[in-house]
């Protein structure tokens, strides 16, 4: 995501502090929004209880000196590359020169902001549930290993062509994103009118959260809801109509189709180039965390052992 919309990649640690501080940063800003309990309580704005507020301020400036310094890089690239290149690519800093006035660094910053929350964490949270659920369901794992053996072998990595053939794969997705979507309370919605909702008057004006984390464990809605069960999506099977972890119309998240085919390709090669086991006897702790993008409590740790394929790859790594 980082690589698609700022033009450079953010991994490692270590002595990259570059690196370190954006990942921080980003974790900071899930675990804020998420804790805020003015958002649901406003009459808790007279007392910052917790210092929250204080703390979102402080991280907002720091934010913001992080990304206007992200803005004025790539002006300044672009600037060098525009005496070597006839056409220009459409891109936002190029059409903040056609619409200085409306494009502002502000629009600019808050677009790069949602873009990266939208598109980072949350997929990272996704992954790291989906391979929690495997661990606990050994069954599942074996069955996902057989059916990726079957259609892509162990010549090469899963591809995003495979993805629309590994049926499985997409039902494990579709099932963890039902058991813990990523953004339980969706995003925020505004009664546009006067309206009726599960039979209660709301006024136009009125914010309104879809808890979609409630939704997809309701036992009137779902059979055995806290049941780990990707065939519930097989053959246009419950899962396929009752689940919207993205939302759903037109305030559905816009990056459900890049978010499934990352999930897919990295869930798809972790199960294909390792071997996953649990540390200890028993299962993985599931419980959740604070946050904005529903965390775990504590981080997923667990041992791996290379196949052929990854030993091959790690040993000659791929040239990126």
């Amino acid at each position: 995501m980082t690589m698609a919309v700022l033009g450079k990649r953010y991994y490692g640690g270590g002595s990259d502090s570059e690196a370190n501080e954006f990942k921080q940063v980003m974790r900071d800003i899930v675990y804020l929004c998420g804790k805020n309990l003015i958002d649901f309580l406003p009459i808790l704005q007279r007392v910052d209880l917790f210092r929250t507020e204080k703390r979102m301020a402080a991280l907002r400036e720091k934010m913001d000196k992080f990304l206007q310094g992200l803005v004025d890089e790539n002006r300044r690239k672009l600037g060098e590359e525009k005496e070597e290149e006839e056409e220009e690519e459409e891109d936002l800093l190029n059409l903040q020169r056609e619409e200085p006035e409306f494009l502002t660094d502000q629009i600019l910053k808050g677009i790069i902001l949602v873009i990266l929350i939208g598109g980072t964490d949350t997929v990272a949270t996704a992954i790291e549930w989906a391979m929690a659920l495997l661990l606990n369901h050994p069954e599942v794992m074996t069955k996902l290993g057989a059916e990726i053996a079957s259609r892509v072998g162990q010549e090469r990595l899963v591809s995003e062509l495979d993805l629309s053939n590994l049926a499985y794969l997409n039902h494990v997705i579709d099932e963890t994103l039902r058991l813990y979507p990523p953004a339980p309370l969706l995003g925020v919605h505004q009664a546009s009118e006067d309206c009726s909702v599960g039979g209660y008057d709301v006024r136009k004006g009125t914010i309104l959260m879809v808890n979609a984390w409630a939704i997809h464990r309701d036992p009137e809605v779902w059979e055995n809801p806290t049941e780990f069960v990707p065939e519930r999506f097989e053959g246009g099977g419950e899962g396929c109509c009752k689940s919207f972890p993205f939302g759903l119309g037109r305030r559905g998240c816009p990056g459900v189709a890049v978010a499934n085919r990352v999930m897919g390709l990295v869930l798809g090669c972790l199960v294909q180039g390792f071997e996953w086991e649990r540390i200890g006897m028993g299962a993985v702790d599931m419980t959740e965390g604070l946050g904005l993008t529903l965390p775990r409590v504590e981080p997923l740790n667990v041992m791996c052992k290379p196949r052929d394929l990854a030993t091959s790859l790690l040993v000659e790594p791929l040239d990126l």
